[in-house]
């Protein structure tokens, strides 16, 4: 059938205005992925770390200020925060097919590295991470690309051997989850222990997914500590060698890091986990300020690295704005611009009025819930919690 050239460039006319019709109102959104462990040994954790980042973003949106008007929507991805092809797979769909300005994540420390190098890095794509901690992370070749809310290892490792030292607890034996975040937190905390006078009886790494862990206490029982360090994941191995503990009356004085922190570990041992002790970022002036401002817009936000992904995905509403573009290397060129000195300060809740300086060519210094100041590599001193377990929760002793 033959069509004429006037009556196809019609036709082609109509069908186009026909599909710009049709479109959904939101086709001019700006995407940004938030790639969390949806699944795997912190699934109980990732859910409120999502809906704090999409707390900030979803600020934005309301403001009416980013980008004259723009709305974000996040696009949701799973880590598995354990199988580093499937994050990576999952990172490409949001950089190739979501398209994706930037990513709030990864969130654990071996598929955060793995989506760096493999996908965001090579595409040039920004991405904050709220909870990787491996002090490898540091040092990556990352061309500004990477940056993280939560503070490195290398630092919780020294805080926590502070905390023993001062409770007098001077030999430990310690397990962790066999992967950069487990074997990173491991030899920080014990470099520091040591220099400090303690004594690490043994140090043993455990694998996650196994269905008895006896076999492992045994071990670290044998070294004759009293007391046991657990640097695993809260919903993994981490939690069975401590149930496995309490089943053979082998340990019952525990010591925690970051990864093991969670309501769900609580339900899971009871009242036997009384009087544990442990270390999460954290606690710094706005983080008070975050709960309440969380809680009257719907999320709970009294939960680990809550805080740090609405900074995370705050920050990069930031970025976008003092760019004044979506581009990726544009968003680049601003992260450590909005998020240091000088600048109005901006806290939490203030995202909007913040996009509004920026619009007027001013500068912002964006300290956020957790007092964000990015050093030379992208990344946060920070502060932490030191916790005890009393009366069915993780209460706050003191900040360090």
């Amino acid at each position: 059938m033959n069509i004429s050239r006037k009556t196809f460039r019609a036709c082609a006319l109509g069908a186009a205005m026909a599909a710009a019709l049709s479109a959904p109102a939101h086709s001019q959104d700006i995407k940004v992925g938030i790639l969390l462990g949806f699944t795997g040994p912190i699934e109980t954790l990732t859910p409120g770390m999502a809906d704090s980042a999409e707390l900030a973003m979803r600020e934005a949106s309301n403001s009416g200020n980013l980008l004259g008007g723009k709305k974000v929507e996040a696009v949701r991805a799973d880590s598995t925060c354990t199988d580093a092809a499937a994050a990576t797979a999952a990172a490409e769909r949001l950089v190739t097919a979501e398209r994706v300005a930037a990513i709030m994540g990864a969130d654990c420390s071996g598929v955060t590295t793995a989506v760096a190098n493999n996908v965001a890095v090579p595409n040039g794509v920004v991405m904050v991470s709220p909870s990787a901690t491996s002090p490898a992370l540091s040092t990556i070749a990352d061309n500004g690309y990477f940056h993280r809310t939560a503070p490195s290892d290398s630092r919780q490792g020294q805080v926590l051997a502070k905390v023993l030292r001062d409770r007098g607890i001077k030999t430990v034996a310690v397990t962790y989850t066999n992967n950069d975040y487990g074997k990173g937190l491991s030899e920080s905390f014990s470099d520091a222990f040591t220099k400090s006078g303690g004594k690490v009886a043994i140090k043993a790494a455990h694998e996650d997914g196994k269905a008895d862990y006896s076999a492992e206490v045994a071990a670290l029982a044998a070294s004759g500590a009293k007391h046991l360090a657990v640097f695993g994941y809260v919903d993994q191995g981490g939690k069975g060698i401590i149930q496995a503990s309490l089943d053979a009356d082998a340990f019952s004085q525990f010591i925690l890091a970051d990864g093991m922190i969670g309501k769900s570990l609580i339900e899971a041992i009871g009242d036997d986990l009384n009087g544990t002790i442990g270390t999460l970022p954290g606690g710094a002036a706005g983080a008070e300020k975050f709960l309440d401002y969380a809680r009257a817009n719907g999320v709970d936000g009294d939960g680990p690295f809550r805080a740090e992904s609405y900074d995370a995905a705050a920050i990069l509403m930031l970025a976008m704005q003092a760019a004044r573009t979506t581009d990726r290397a544009s968003i680049r060129r601003q992260m450590m611009k909005v998020a240091n000195a000088p600048g109005t300060k901006v806290g939490v809740g203030q995202i909007g009025s913040a996009l509004k300086i920026l619009a007027a060519g001013g500068d912002v210094d964006y300290v956020g819930a957790t007092n964000v100041e990015f050093n030379k590599v992208g990344e946060v001193f920070g502060s932490y919690k030191e916790l005890e377990v009393g009366d069915g929760e993780f209460k706050t002793v003191r900040v360090r």
